[in-house]
Parts: C-alpha cells; sequence; structure tokens
C-alpha cells in the first residue's frame, strides 16, 4: 500500500524556535522514519522551507532541504506543525507562498493537518471556515475570535474532519500523527510505531485536553500497571470493581482516577482498547469473526459488528479487505 508524500511546511528554516522544534520533531519521527518491517511502503517525507538554502540565524535551530514552500503543493498529505508566535500573538502575516501552496494543496484534494498553532495557517488559507476545528487551549480564543468562521473546539485533543484534520498542542500533535497512520497503514501498524515511541497506542481525538489537577498524583498509585493487566486480559469479561479491586482503589476514587489520566471513562476506555484489539487481529491474522470477537472481549460477532459500525465506521469485513494482513496467524490471540 502506498502512503504518499508528506510535506511538512518549515516557515522560519533560519530560526526556529526551542518551543516548536517539538512539534516538527514529531512528524518528522513518525513520517520520516521508515519501518520495513511493519509496512513494505513508508511516507516519502520532504520539509519544505521559507529558505531552502539560507544559513541559520538568531538563537534558535536552523536546517538546510532542497524544498521549498511551494513543493507542499503537490504533495498528498500537508502539515503545519507550528506558526511563529508572532503570527499568534501581533497577528503578523504569514508568507503569502505558504497560502497560496495550502490553498493549491487543498484544491487538489491533499490531506491538510495542523498540530498545535499550526491552525493559524490552515485558518488563514480559508481551509478550516465552516467546519470543525482545534489548537492547543492557549491558543484557541485567539483562534476564535481572529476566525470567527472556524467552529473552534478548545476540549479535544484532534479533530478529524476528513480531508482536513488539526490537533492541540504537544503530546496531542503525536496523537495525530499515530492517527494517520493508524488511517493509512491500519492499527497493528500504528500500534507498534507507538510502542517504539513509547507513547500509548491509540488516544481518541475526543478525549480532554484538560487534566484534573485536583486529584493528587503521586508515585504510589500509578495505573500503568493495571491498565496493562487490562490491556493483556481484554478476553475477560473484566469490570470496573474487577480494575479498582486489582488497583487497590475504591471503584468510585478508580474512576475519578483513570478519567483524570486518560479523560475519558473506565467503561469507554476498555472499549477503546477492545476496538483496537480487534482491528489488530483483523490486520494480523485470518481468524474469523467470531474468534476475534472473543478475543478482544467484545463477546459475539454481533456486538463486534455494531461496535465497528458505530466507532469505525465500517464493517469488521470491510475492515479487513483493507488492510490484508501480512502474516497470517491461524490460531491464539494473534
Amino acid at each position: 500500500m502506498s502512503v504518499g508524500t508528506v510535506a511538512i511546511a518549515v516557515i522560519d528554516n533560519t530560526n526556529i524556535p526551542v518551543g516548536d522544534v517539538y512539534e516538527l520533531g514529531i512528524a518528522c519521527s513518525v513520517f520520516g522514519t521508515p519501518q520495513p518491517d511493519l509496512a513494505d511502503s513508508w511516507y516519502d517525507v520532504r520539509l519544505c522551507a521559507t529558505q531552502p538554502e539560507a544559513p541559520g540565524r538568531g538563537f534558535g535551530f536552523a536546517l538546510t532541504t532542497p524544498y521549498s514552500l511551494a513543493d507542499l503543493a503537490d504533495a498528498d498529505t500537508v502539515i503545519v506543525p507550528s506558526v511563529p508566535d508572532a503570527v499568534v500573538d501581533e497577528n503578523s502575516p504569514l508568507p503569502e507562498e505558504l497560502i497560496d501552496a495550502l490553498r493549491t494543496a487543498a484544491k487538489r484534494g491533499a490531506r491538510m493537518v495542523s498540530l498545535c498553532n499550526g491552525a493559524f495557517a490552515l485558518a488563514e488559507a480559508g481551509l478550516l471556515n465552516g467546519r470543525r476545528a482545534t489548537a492547543h487551549w492557549m491558543h484557541t480564543a485567539t483562534l476564535k475570535r481572529r476566525f470567527p468562521e472556524v467552529e473552534v473546539d478548545d476540549s479535544v485533543l484532534y479533530v478529524d474532519d476528513g480531508d482536513v484534520l488539526t490537533s492541540a498542542g504537544l503530546s496531542a500533535g503525536l496523537d495525530l500523527c499515530l492517527h494517520l497512520v493508524r488511517q493509512d497503514l491500519g492499527a497493528h501498524v500504528a500500534n507498534q510505531l507507538a510502542r517504539r515511541m513509547v507513547v500509548p497506542a491509540h488516544r481518541p481525538g475526543g478525549q480532554s485536553q484538560f487534566i484534573d489537577l485536583t486529584v493528587p498524583v503521586s508515585d504510589d498509585d500509578s495505573l500503568s500497571p493495571v491498565l496493562q493487566w487490562a490491556t493483556e486480559n481484554l478476553d475477560q469479561p473484566l469490570t470496573v470493581d474487577d480494575l479498582a479491586k486489582r488497583a487497590g482503589m475504591s471503584p468510585r476514587t478508580f474512576f475519578r482516577r483513570l478519567q483524570s489520566v486518560t479523560g475519558t471513562t473506565p467503561l469507554q476506555w476498555l472499549l477503546n482498547q477492545r476496538l483496537s484489539r480487534a482491528q489488530s487481529l483483523l490486520e494480523s491474522t485470518d481468524l474469523p469473526i467470531e474468534k476475534i470477537s472473543e478475543f478482544s472481549g467484545l463477546g459475539t460477532s454481533t456486538n463486534l459488528r455494531r461496535h465497528f459500525n458505530i466507532h469505525i465506521g465500517v464493517s469488521p469485513s470491510d475492515y479487513r479487505r483493507a488492510f490484508p494482513c501480512r502474516t497470517t496467524v491461524k490460531s491464539g490471540h494473534g
């Protein structure tokens, strides 16, 4: 499966602020490092810059690249990881070359993506008009005020609006990039890549940006062991009481703790893990639907189909056809 060209906009490559390196690095790490054991074809990444061959200046990072901003226009996926702070804080103009290239790429049918305050570039190009979008919560009020045509959601990690996707800042950008890999290459590849990057395999876009800081956190009450145990026992009929008991908490405390850490309820978290397991099994094995339902803890094939249609948007059979497995496993848990 070919996943095409990913063009990443670097608006001022001669002086990249330290704070902007994170989102840029995320996009480069996810899409720019081939994973031949996971997928036969990986992404062709271009770093597209304002001054491709110019030397560095100032106190930030600098990079050289053979691609200019104009090279964004013919990419399959375009990512704007950030814009200069002055664009957000002082309404400084973005390069006209960037805006033209973004509009051209979108008109050609490219998938348009922003991380953090990169949403300001997509909004300036008119690509977010009439659409739901997000950015880092510190910038969403400004985004909403400056671009009233955009339906700004300041609470979610990322928004997938089909051909235009936007994310909140920092680690939410990684969530969105892994979401794109999941779309292109399937859950198994995305999960394995996330494991290599030592991050959660799948945080849904609707998960909250906010963490409840009123809940005390200490080294003694980490949920990692119980959540790891749960993912290894998804074929069992797990309940909130089961998880709470294993975590050594009351069900009410466990509920509050998990919600503060993940932004979702225990039952929704379990459903997300079960669906992810089912996706991975559909991709990596030829097990019948009934067995996949059993191994993922979704019970019956009818229940699996219902949740797939609701949450994935396709039937399990259609999903399997979209991501044919590279290695066939005929028995066990895959």
